[in-house]
């Protein structure tokens, strides 16, 4: 019986050992995925800044110098990669806040910003007129 209650001692051992290896991994990969997790999405914001200010910039510079009625597809591009750049920052920026959801405005925030659908719909709007700019012969000027 003494082998048999040792092995079993010995088993337990092993056995906890393991889970405390494994808690505190988990421990140490939650810290650390939660700062890659920060880092990205300050990266993300960043870009969105970035692109916003280069968009607004071209869409500014487009209507100023009145090129905007010449290069509809163009302007549209850039109004759509805009509205894009403009909910990614939003869309980041309340993911990396943490805020908590509740009521009529919590669940409208949560279906729109926070799964990225409107995000989304400009990236898809910028993507169908990015291929309608490539076919269509009229936005190429020699």
């Amino acid at each position: 019986m003494t082998e048999d209650s040792s092995a079993t001692t010995l088993l337990s051992d092993a056995t906890t050992t393991a889970e405390e290896m494994t808690v505190t991994g988990g421990n140490a990969a939650t810290s650390s995925s939660t700062g890659t997790e920060f880092i990205f999405h300050l990266a993300v914001i960043i870009i969105g800044v970035i692109g916003t200010a280069a968009n607004a910039l071209v869409l500014y510079a487009l209507i100023a110098s009145k090129q905007h009625t010449k290069h509809v597809l163009i302007v549209n591009q850039n109004a759509l990669d805009l509205f894009s750049c403009i909910f990614l920052v939003i869309t980041y920026s309340l993911k990396l806040s943490n805020i908590r959801l509740t009521g009529q405005l919590g669940y409208w925030l949560c279906m729109l910003i926070l799964t990225e659908n409107l995000l989304y719909w400009g990236i898809v709007g910028s993507t169908i007129n990015l291929a309608i700019v490539t076919i269509h012969p009229d936005s190429i000027q020699l």
